[in-house]
């Protein structure tokens, strides 16, 4: 098997790193190759890509909530705000896989709502997959790449409600949005699904009482005080129809990135969400026997943070330790 070409795979970074929208997508489709070739050089991409990420840039969002909620209007809302604002937006819009496909169901919803001429935004639309926990496996690669080239690189979920959990465990900032008189969101706070979001949001403020009710609900109802952190949950209500409470929005997502510079905690969440997704993906192929073999989840997570991040290599590293270890249990 020939070795990716270094030269190649160095000026692709470097494309990629100048937001060149056609490198992105190159990079994207690498991702999704299945071909050995193609996993290798992948590797050898995120590999650059990280080693140059280390001082953890850009912001990546995650956007949730049950669907009818208005995810993507808002986000196409909040899109027109940052750009207005100068910043080069990038989009994962995850959604419901296509029985027949498997491909994504409602394609690029975001894409039809925002400008397809302007140049900093990126659109890329990416199927579940089945996928318990609402991402599929790819999510975190290809955030890898866009955070590379944009400012913000912001994760739509497919809307499943209590099972979407992947996306606060993936994001720095976990943005929920709640649909006016639902109650779907004020039993997913009572049952704790909502600890994880760092900010709540009422949207369609404009149907009136219904929406007033459902952000008095949520604002009497949560612990405002967020888990993992100094930050104090904000409760909004928005708009996306007539932009309104959208520039607020921004600002709190704004206010909890730079919450996170300050402290110096964005990289080592960064880490965090490698370990995960690398323990994620180890358990769905080798069980929790095969977690064990590598010392059990605790010490595996502590040593997948302690490395220099290069995610498909530490993967493949993984991976043959466990191939090696069941050949001698079976020789």
């Amino acid at each position: 098997m020939n070795a990716p070409d270094t030269d190649s795979t160095a000026a692709l970074a470097a494309a990629i790193a100048a937001a060149d929208r056609a490198a992105i997508a190159q990079a994207l489709n690498l991702l999704d190759d299945r071909r050995p070739v193609a996993r290798e050089q992948a590797a050898a991409l995120l590999g650059l890509l990280q080693r140059d990420q280390d001082r953890a840039g850009g912001h990546l969002i995650g956007i949730t909530g049950p669907p009818g909620a208005g995810k993507s209007t808002l986000s196409a809302a909040l899109i027109r705000v940052w750009r207005r604002r100068g910043l080069r937006v990038a989009v994962l819009a995850v959604d419901p896989s296509s029985p027949l496909s498997g491909g994504a169901l409602l394609g690029d919803r975001l894409r039809m709502q925002t400008s397809a001429e302007d140049d900093g935004v990126f659109v890329r639309s990416l199927s579940n997959r089945g996928q318990f926990g609402g991402l599929s496996a790819e999510v975190w690669p290809m955030s890898v790449v866009m955070l590379a080239g944009f400012d913000i690189v912001l994760i739509e979920t497919v809307g499943v409600g209590q099972r979407e959990v992947d996306v606060s465990r993936l994001c720095d900032t976990t943005c929920y949005v709640a649909q006016p008189g639902s109650g779907d969101s004020v039993q997913f706070l009572k049952a704790g699904i909502l600890e994880v979001p760092h900010i709540l949001v009422v949207n369609k403020a404009d149907m009136g009482a219904v929406a007033t009710r459902t952000l008095s609900e949520l604002s009497s109802a949560l612990k405002r005080t967020h888990p993992d952190g100094d930050w104090q949950v904000p409760v909004l209500a928005t708009s996306a129809a007539s932009d309104d409470g959208v520039e607020a929005l921004a600002d709190a997502l704004e206010q909890h990135y730079q919450l996170l510079l300050s402290q110096q905690r964005l990289s080592q969440r960064r880490r965090h969400y490698q370990s995960y997704w690398l323990h994620k993906r180890l358990l769905e192929e080798f069980g929790s026997f095969g977690i064990e073999r590598l010392g059990g989840e605790q010490q595996l997570l502590a040593q997948i943070e302690s490395q220099p991040m290069n995610l498909y290599h530490q993967y493949q590293t993984l991976r043959q330790r466990l191939y090696t270890a069941f050949h001698d249990i079976n020789s």
